[in-house]
C-alpha cells in the first residue's frame, strides 16, 4: 500500500488540523462512480477514462 503524506491546513497563518485524505478508488470501491451525501443532497463522483474526477449533483 502506498503511503499518503498528510496535508496540513493553514488557518490565519498558523498550522492547524490535518486535512483528511481519501483515495478516489477507495470511495468508488474499485469502480468508476460513488455517491456522496451532504445533508439531504446526493452527489455523484465519477472517475473518467483519463483519470480525472467529476463531481455532479
Amino acid at each position: 500500500m502506498n503511503q499518503i503524506t498528510p496535508i496540513v491546513r493553514r488557518i490565519d497563518g498558523e498550522l492547524s488540523l490535518r486535512v483528511p485524505v481519501h483515495r478516489a478508488e477507495d470511495l468508488t470501491d474499485g469502480g468508476q462512480t460513488a455517491r456522496i451525501m451532504l445533508g439531504d443532497q446526493v452527489y455523484q463522483l465519477r472517475i473518467t477514462r483519463l483519470g480525472k474526477l467529476i463531481l455532479t449533483k
